[in-house]
């Protein structure tokens, strides 16, 4: 009888429709862990660009902790619209350094930073919180820094230390203010933190005056003070109101002359980028403080550094040599002791 007394029969239909099941089973669960794979893949991609740029911001942040500074730093930069200022904060921004960049106005800014229109001189209870409470605080706004004796820079020197003051008030742990060799005046040979001062300019004065009144000011607190003395800069000349900026201006208009000094005078010449390397570095760690010559150390003489200047540039203008007599503030040589800034640069790039 058809299937009668087959029970083999009936069992092996029922064993072929388990095994499909288990097939089917097994499909689904594999499918299962297929898509389960990807998502913990993906997850696992998104952690891992995640964590390397913790890492990177982390590195970043460590290299420049040569005084224990926590990692999560940020900078407040004034006069970061300026012709040291951008540079600076490029600087701090390749460190990965969150940057408040602040100034009356901003032509082609870096969007990487927070940057704020802000008069920094007007009167405000709550600028710190309105700059971000910055952890530190690079002062580099100065008007008329090229113009030695420009009435401006008596006239806003109270405006400079009301400004730090209120930061310093407020919380600021941290200030950082650039400062010049000219507060030094008359010298001859290495400046430095114990050099007197004797200032020939009114420019010398009043960032000689602003010095004084900060350390005055900050004596037996635990507020961090770096003053950075800059020396002699070239490089992005078309910004400057420098020698080298007035050269290539000159050269633009057709001159074949330019109207020189000697061209004797020694001084300690520094390119733009690597001021703003140094002031970057001296900002973001602690252990290096008071005064800092930003510097190299090695004086070379005026006609030397504007000949190299020319021949680099490949300008046709010429140098009239004795047009202008030297200033008499101006130093037969005079340099920087780069001993605090070389350890500072040191511990920023071991090795």
């Amino acid at each position: 009888m058809p299937g009668g007394n087959n029970p083999g029969k009936g069992r092996k239909r029922r064993s072929s429709g388990n095994v499909a099941e288990k097939l089917r089973s097994k499909k689904q669960k594999r499918n299962n862990i297929k898509i389960i794979s990807k998502h913990v893949e993906k997850k696992y991609k998104s952690c891992i660009i995640e964590l390397s740029l913790f890492l990177c911001a982390r590195k970043g942040r460590e290299r420049l902790n040569a005084g224990g500074r926590g990692f999560f730093v940020r900078v407040l930069v004034t006069g970061a619209n300026g012709y040291i200022g951008r540079h600076v904060v490029r600087e701090l921004l390749s460190e990965n350094v969150e940057v408040v960049a602040a100034d009356q106005f901003f032509e082609n800014p870096d969007s990487r930073a927070d940057n704020r229109i802000t008069d920094i001189f007007a009167d405000s209870d709550d600028l710190f919180r309105r700059l971000g409470e910055p952890d530190v605080c690079i002062h580099l706004a100065w008007k008329d820094g090229f113009m030695h004796n420009s009435d401006s820079h008596m006239e806003s020197l109270s405006s400079h230390y009301r400004f730090i003051r209120s930061m310093i008030k407020s919380g600021l742990k941290q200030i950082t203010v650039m400062g010049s060799m000219h507060e030094v005046g008359y010298w001859e040979g290495a400046i430095d933190e114990n050099t007197p001062c004797n200032p020939q300019s009114m420019y010398g004065i009043a960032k000689d005056a602003l010095r004084r009144a900060l350390f005055q000011m900050t004596a037996g607190t635990n507020v961090k003070v770096q003053w950075l003395r800059g020396f002699y800069i070239f490089g992005d000349d078309d910004r400057s109101s420098s020698i080298f900026g007035k050269i290539v201006a000159a050269e633009q208009r057709g001159e074949k002359t330019f109207p020189f000094t000697t061209g004797k005078n020694k001084y300690d010449f520094i390119s733009v980028q690597e001021l703003a390397r140094q002031i970057a570095y001296c900002a973001t760690q602690t252990e290096v403080d008071g005064i800092i010559n930003c510097c190299t150390g090695k004086p070379v003489s005026l006609a030397e550094q504007v000949e190299s200047f020319i021949r680099d540039r490949h300008l046709q203008i010429r140098l009239q040599y004795g047009a202008f007599p030297d200033r008499p503030y101006d130093s037969p040589a005079i340099w920087g002791d780069p001993e605090k800034i070389n350890r500072i640069m040191r511990a920023h790039r071991p090795g």
